[in-house]
């Protein structure tokens, strides 16, 4: 069995560059293959991939996420662009997208500025972007439904109900579930996963945020991954073994990476 986290805050589990590499081949002894690092300012991406650089499991997405929108960075798109274009193993642009529910940077206005931004430069590049939604739907969909790129991209640490859901199956969108799928109280949640298209699924550890339920009440870890894949599972009534298979694959057709990695 081999499990695919799209969506890790690596740089945030540890300081230390033999922690956070700890970290990783923990992991990867729990059945976690691969990792896509998110850094939420590109200061913090230029650090992190500093220390990963030589971590062949770890792949990366490079961008400027919504809590940074009032000070994204001097000459932050072309440092971007520059960092997607030179660097190995950049698989997306992000995070990215909307947050309604903190209102970094007190003003709608800016963080739809900041997403389309980063759309433009995911379509420049040919990329699929990670999206962050958190009490935006209203303005998130009709973006993403006129400015999504050809290559689509991630519903990160998805939380919405069936009816978002529905629309954002006819875009170029994967649903990535994150630890809040275990909670008790994430009912309608719960019902979105078992009824999406199997093709249409992926998971992340969001560590070290969004802690499964089993680990409640301490710090995420990339290797709790798996407590998500269980209640997939069996809300999906198939195998552990069969679930893991089909979540890989997906992963890599969502970052554009070879049958073979």
């Amino acid at each position: 069995m081999q499990l695919f986290d799209t969506h890790a805050h690596i740089g945030l589990l540890q300081d230390d560059k033999m922690e956070q590499l700890l970290a990783v081949q923990l992991a990867k002894v729990k059945s976690v293959k691969h990792v896509v690092s998110i850094c939420n300012s590109l200061s913090d991406f230029e650090r992190t991939y500093a220390n990963l650089e030589s971590a062949d499991s770890i792949y990366h997405a490079v961008g400027v996420s919504p809590t940074e929108v009032a000070n994204p960075g001097k000459d932050w798109e072309e440092r971007v662009i520059a960092h997607a274009q030179q660097k190995k193993r950049i698989v997306a642009i992000g995070e990215t997208g909307l947050d309604y529910y903190h209102m970094f940077g007190g003003d709608k206005t800016l963080q739809i500025e900041l997403l389309l931004r980063h759309l433009e430069i995911a379509r420049h590049l040919d990329l699929p972007v990670i999206i962050h939604n958190r009490s935006a739907a209203e303005d998130l969909l009709p973006i993403l439904a006129e400015k999504l790129p050809p290559k689509g991209g991630i519903l990160h640490c998805f939380g919405e109900d069936w009816n978002f859901a529905k629309q954002a199956l006819s875009m170029n969108l994967m649903f990535s579930f994150a630890g809040n799928l275990t909670f008790k109280n994430s009912r309608s949640l719960q019902e979105v996963a078992m009824r999406l298209p199997s093709d249409r699924i992926v998971i992340e550890s969001e560590a070290p945020f969004m802690t499964p339920y089993p680990y409640k009440g301490e710090r995420n870890k990339i290797h709790y991954l798996i407590e998500t894949a269980n209640v997939l599972a069996s809300l999906r009534e198939i195998s552990l073994e069969e679930l893991s298979e089909s979540l890989y694959a997906n992963s890599l057709k969502a970052f554009a990476l070879p049958k073979d990695v």
